[in-house]
């Protein structure tokens, strides 16, 4: 045993890790790493400290908010152990430093992420480079870290990530049942059309009564007159959107026959004229602009756990509005909704408010309808300390090279077996994974209708992660991202507006199109099918591709109140955009997928199904792909 013991601290002593990600998970992860012996640690992490994160991220404190998280890290760390190397980069872990060669150099790749995107990035420069790769995740008390290593064990990409949680337009527009379909509305329809940027389409009026109002007349509500008052502005919008929509969906009759009927709402009817605003507050708290500026202050309301009523709904509403335009007019056209930006939310929450009191919906506080808008699922300091440790006990064996004994350990919420943790024994590669298998795809598609721009956009880069593609038709070249030669942009461009089936070499039916990822060092090959219609209910990119396991939307999503009768979109909106989630929900363990035994699979079965679709995570950290839900598996196995 002795000698196993020394074997592994020179193992330690001599390993070289790259951790990526300095939050919930990093912060337990470097305290933990330092402390085992580990002498020389990378950090990379882009983001910067911000005071929601001083609750659990312990390395930091209040003087640090705003600074780098990799850099301070790094230095709280240092201060108990000063004779490591620790090397910090604020960086995106997608920049193209970040090749294959850098991450050649490391012994162990370590992951506290919290997006898909990043996750799989890493994923596949640990591939290409062959280091193996400790992955992590956890939501309120659930967590999970998974072992990769190329050709022994699943890459992170073999099995398919539940995608977010996506609503029917015609139940967020029309017939809001829940206050997330207001939220949802409010943040990606409302707060988008004023604030965001204009170009975006936007299902905001999108009616199953609107025939009658023709898409003109009702942009120009939207836009405000040069010489327009900016409290006229603001009434003029919330009796439109908040009035007038509902009194036009309410002549609609057929919509209402099995539902609550909403009222109207207009700004005469539940604010006196143009009340009075506080006037010297107005100064003092909003001067300074940016994030800081309030609609709460400016109006001297104090508690965000205050459910406010529909007159200090619709005062937030136009006050958050009047701020945005008159402290904050440089960014209006390009705002994005960010759960930190306390405007933004209180704009959000009013307006949700305001659409629930149509609907009969219950209110919400501003603390409620932040979490739901930011996806926030609280986050718990000991799940990622326990994480980290496992991290680093699997990063241990993966040093000493000891592949019999990795595990993928789950963290539960409820003991199965009095035992909160769950070791689950590493599954194979799945021969069909276009990562790590390099199985080719197939594509169907409309080669004389979609564009080489559908195919990058919806395909290459939204389905198949690619930053930075080269596209090739057997040897002709079609069109290539990143550092281009000045006489190729414009060929390039000129290929994107192109129809398939009339680029210069080009792609029918038969076709086989080549698509790599130089950063990433991924190829694949797909096969192209020509395929006349596609249904735009179920199929509303126009495109389909196989081959690939498809992220599943949890059937539970299917709420029960939804479009019965309302008039359909082919449209879905995503309710789980904010960029820290992509995933988070149970993912089904499939073939030579290995579990303990019988009871422990009936177990975590009976413990997964209370939490089928996390669809949401914590402010901040670090999200889990909870593999469970084994129902179905079980049947298979036995």
């Amino acid at each position: 045993m002795a000698s196993s013991h020394s074997h592994s601290i020179a193992d330690i002593k001599g390993a070289k890790v790259l951790m990526v990600g300095a939050g919930g998970i990093g912060c337990e992860l470097l305290k933990t790493l330092a402390l085992s012996g580990f002498r020389d640690i990378h950090i990379i992490d882009m983001d910067t400290i911000e005071v929601s994160n001083l609750n659990r991220q312990f390395l930091f404190r209040q003087s640090h908010v705003g600074q780098s998280k990799a850099k301070v890290a790094r230095d709280a760390v240092l201060k108990f152990r000063p004779d490591i190397s620790i090397t910090s980069y604020h960086a995106n872990v997608k920049d193209p430093d970040f090749n294959v060669d850098f991450f050649k150099q490391f012994s162990v790749v370590l992951n506290g992420l919290d997006n898909l995107d990043a996750r799989r990035h890493v994923n596949r420069l640990c591939l290409a480079a062959d280091v193996p790769l400790v992955e992590s995740g956890t939501t309120g008390f659930l967590g999970q870290v998974t072992v990769h290593v190329k050709g022994k064990t699943e890459c992170y990409e073999c099995q398919p990530k539940p995608a977010p949680k996506t609503y029917p337009v015609c139940t967020i527009t029309s017939t809001p049942s829940k206050f997330v379909h207001c939220i949802v509305w409010a943040k990606d329809l409302l707060f988008a059309k004023l604030l965001g940027d204009k170009k975006q389409e936007n299902d905001l009026n999108v009616r199953s009564s609107d025939a009658a109002s023709s898409s003109k007349n009702v942009d120009d509500v939207f836009e405000r007159r040069k010489d327009e008052d900016i409290e006229q502005y603001g009434r003029k919008i919330f009796d439109h959107v908040f009035g007038y929509n509902i009194d036009l969906a309410l002549s609609n009759e057929e919509t209402w026959k099995n539902r609550y009927r909403p009222k109207p709402i207009y700004s005469k009817d539940v604010l006196s004229e143009l009340a009075p605003r506080n006037g010297n507050v107005d100064n003092s708290h909003a001067s300074d602009g940016g994030l800081s500026v309030s609609a709460m202050a400016s109006l001297g309301m104090k508690n965000p756990q205050d459910i406010w009523s529909v007159n200090e709904n619709s005062r937030i509403f136009l006050e958050a509005l009047r701020l945005f335009f008159t402290k904050r007019e440089k960014e209006v056209g390009n705002l994005c909704f960010d759960k930190d930006d306390q405007l933004a939310v209180e704009f959000v929450t009013a307006a949700a408010n305001i659409r629930a009191a149509s609907f009969g919906i219950p209110l919400h506080n501003l603390f409620e309808a932040k979490g739901i808008a930011g996806n926030i699922v609280h986050a718990v300091a000991t799940t990622n300390a326990v994480i980290a440790g496992l991290i680093v006990i699997e990063a241990i064996k993966v040093l000493r090279n000891d592949i019999k004994s990795y595990r993928m350990t789950y963290c539960l919420e409820h003991p199965s077996r009095n035992m909160l943790l769950m070791p689950v024994e590493p599954f194979e590669p799945n021969k069909s994974c276009y990562v790590c298998s390099e199985t080719p795809l197939s594509l169907e598609i409309n080669t004389n209708r979609s564009k080489l721009k559908d195919l990058v956009e919806k395909i290459v880069k939204a389905k198949l992660g690619m930053d930075l593609p080269l596209i090739m038709n057997a040897s002709s070249l079609l069109y290539e991202a990143g550092d281009v030669e000045d006489d190729m942009v414009a060929i390039y461009e000129a290929n994107l507006e192109k129809v398939l089936a009339e680029l210069p070499s080009p792609v029918t039916g038969g076709t086989m199109l080549t698509i790599e990822d130089y950063q990433q060092e991924l190829k694949c090959n797909i096969n192209i099918s020509h395929r006349e219609e596609f249904d735009e209910e179920k199929e509303p990119d126009g495109m389909v591709l196989s081959g690939w396991t498809q992220p599943v939307s949890n059937p539970e999503n299917k709420d029960k109140s939804i479009g019965n009768g309302a008039s359909t979109s082919d449209a879905t909106i995503a309710a789980a955009e904010s960029e820290k989630d992509d995933e988070i929900g149970i993912v089904s363990p499939l073939k030579k997928r290995k579990l303990p035994d019988d009871s422990d699979i009936s177990k975590l079965a009976a413990e997964t199904n209370n939490h089928k679709q996390l669809q949401v995570i914590d402010d901040e950290d670090d999200l889990v792909v909870l593999e469970g839900n084994l129902d179905g598996f079980k049947k298979k196995r036995l």
